[in-house]
């Protein structure tokens, strides 16, 4: 397994698949039997808030760095192994916020859960570089149009001025007959690819349904790029259909006993568990703006 656990999911332009890419991953792992929580780090700009279908009187991330709640509080459980702390989206509670609180979250985090992924806003402002800086390392996500790759770059640059470390490229909703090879994209860039999302209907299929890709169409192209990208980037098994149809595991690591209280002993986290159908909307706004 790899010894990175807590990856920043960031990008430099907003609508390439940020968002999806944090909860396919994040969902995969889950699948396998690992922990993981899913952070709505863009405190600016949240969107994870309605997958966890928060009424207005709710806990969430905000009030953690305003110093009024644990994380504890604001953690709630989206499905088996896999729980989100999601940011608010009340300018008002927003300004009492201390994003270097965050710094304080990741760590309690990475304590109770065995993988953490930080959904990372778009563009430059201090709560979008922290995150950064906070992770073992940055997984960088964009399209492989010219305007996403060349504000990819940026966040390169971000990345290395916060400390951080790149952990390599991923490209969605690529086609087999783009002008320039994948590779080479990444080769520009100076960073390891990581994998290729391919172009895939079922992707915004599965926003509207309101239901991770890899559990909304598992076999789909862009579901099976995700599992083996999970696979590749923790060394953790994922199961990946193979071309015949069946299943194979991908990579080679150990995952986690299935059924473990993904909230590390959160009882609270449990009783809140959001129901998938009721967060559709949500999901849709979140790929508007990851």
């Amino acid at each position: 397994m790899s010894h990175e656990t807590v990856y920043a999911i960031s990008s430099g332009k907003g609508g390439v698949g940020k968002t999806t890419t944090t909860v396919n991953l994040g969902t995969a792992l889950a699948e396998a039997g690992e922990r993981v929580a899913i952070v709505d780090a863009d405190l600016g700009m949240a969107n994870l808030a309605g997958f966890v279908s928060l009424s207005p009187d709710s806990t969430t991330l905000y009030d953690v760095l305003a110093g009024d709640a644990s994380i504890d509080d604001a953690t709630y459980r989206l499905a088996d192994n896999i729980v989100a702390v999601p940011s608010g989206t009340s300018l008002d509670e927003y300004a009492k916020t201390s994003p270097e609180g965050l710094r304080d979250v990741v760590e309690e985090l990475r304590s109770q859960f065995d993988y953490v992924f930080l959904d990372v806003g778009a563009g430059i402002s201090h709560e979008t570089v922290l995150p950064l800086g906070l992770a073992d390392a940055v997984v960088l996500v964009s399209t492989p149009e010219p305007a996403a790759v060349h504000d990819t770059k940026k966040t390169i640059e971000l990345t290395d001025r916060s400390g951080g470390e790149v952990a390599g490229l991923v490209l969605t909703r690529t086609r087999p007959d783009g002008d320039v090879s994948h590779e080479e994209i990444a080769d520009r860039l100076e960073v390891p690819l990581l994998g290729t999302v391919p172009e895939d209907p079922a992707a915004r299929d599965s926003v509207y349904a309101g239901t991770p890709l890899v559990v909304f169409e598992p076999e789909g192209p862009a579901a099976t790029a995700y599992r083996r990208l999970a696979a590749d980037l923790t060394g953790v098994e994922t199961s990946i259909p193979a071309d015949d149809g069946t299943a194979s595991a991908g990579s080679t690591g150990a995952g986690a006993d299935a059924g473990t209280d993904p909230a590390g002993g959160n009882d609270d986290a449990t009783e809140r568990e959001a129901a998938h159908d009721d967060v559709s909307s949500a999901i849709t706004e979140a790929e508007s703006d990851s």
